[in-house]
């Protein structure tokens, strides 16, 4: 398919799956719940966390999830009140409390030092790095290991930095930059919009092969790129717009 082609049809399907009416199904609803960012961004992270899997399951635990918090996060999680939970209570698949305690407690360690995960973000020049997913992610690691006791928990955050996809933080990011107005929240300003890298999963994987945007087999960090890299001659300050048309294809075809 001609580059001029393959613009016409992502556009095309990113304005149909672009709408309002798209919150309703996905895990980008329960951020958008809140209206304090501390609440928004520990929402959205818990949210992306577990976005694997049945969709419908995903939004089941989600909501399970902040009822634990009493649709609190950031009080929850400032006041430790997760160290209440039994760790071995099942929260998604194989995510259970001890993990999801892990990751509040890293959040904990950043947000008593920074206030929001944006200013956490904006501190360290996040922005200024050619990888800036990757980059917070190496740096959110240290901050979680370091307030649990210099461990790693590769169920909140992927540990394999050369190599993996970063999906669901790909995700989250999404929702926190782009700023648009209609699905995601545009709340953050550590990252612009051109910075972003598309959440890479499965079906994201194959609609690229079979329009032609990517022939590698892997859905690893090098296909990010490369799909990524892509999307930034199609529309370079907002290349990510096109998750939604990936998404919306790989559901009609």
């Amino acid at each position: 398919m001609e580059i001029n082609q393959l613009k016409e049809l992502l556009d095309r399907e990113a304005a149909r799956i672009n709408t309002p009416e798209f919150i309703v199904n996905d895990p980008v609803q329960f951020p958008r719940r809140f209206s304090a960012l501390p609440d928004i961004e520990i929402a959205a992270l818990l949210s992306a966390t577990i976005a694997w899997g049945n969709r419908k399951m995903i939004c089941n635990n989600c909501e399970k999830m902040l009822t634990i918090m009493g649709n609190e996060p950031a009080h929850f999680v400032l006041n430790q009140e997760y160290e209440l939970l039994p760790d071995e209570q099942n929260i998604h698949r194989t995510f259970f409390v001890r993990n999801f305690k892990y990751l509040l407690r890293g959040l904990r360690r950043i947000y008593k030092s920074h206030g929001s995960l944006n200013e956490f973000a904006t501190a360290n020049h996040v922005g200024d790095s050619e990888e800036p997913a990757w980059r917070l992610v190496e740096l959110m690691q240290q901050e979680l290991a370091a307030a649990n006791g210099n461990t790693y928990d590769s169920r909140c955050l992927p540990t394999n930095l050369k190599n993996t996809a970063l999906k669901r933080i790909n995700m989250a990011l999404r929702w926190f930059v782009r700023d648009d107005g209609i699905v995601d929240m545009g709340v953050w300003t550590a990252i612009k919009p051109s910075q972003l890298f598309i959440p890479l999963d499965v079906h994201v994987g194959d609609t690229a092969r079979q329009l032609g945007m990517t022939i590698r087999h892997a859905n690893d960090k090098k296909t990010v790129l490369e799909i990524t890299n892509l999307l930034r001659q199609l529309r370079p300050s907002d290349p990510i717009i096109y998750d939604f048309a990936l998404f919306g294809y790989s559901m009609n075809n």
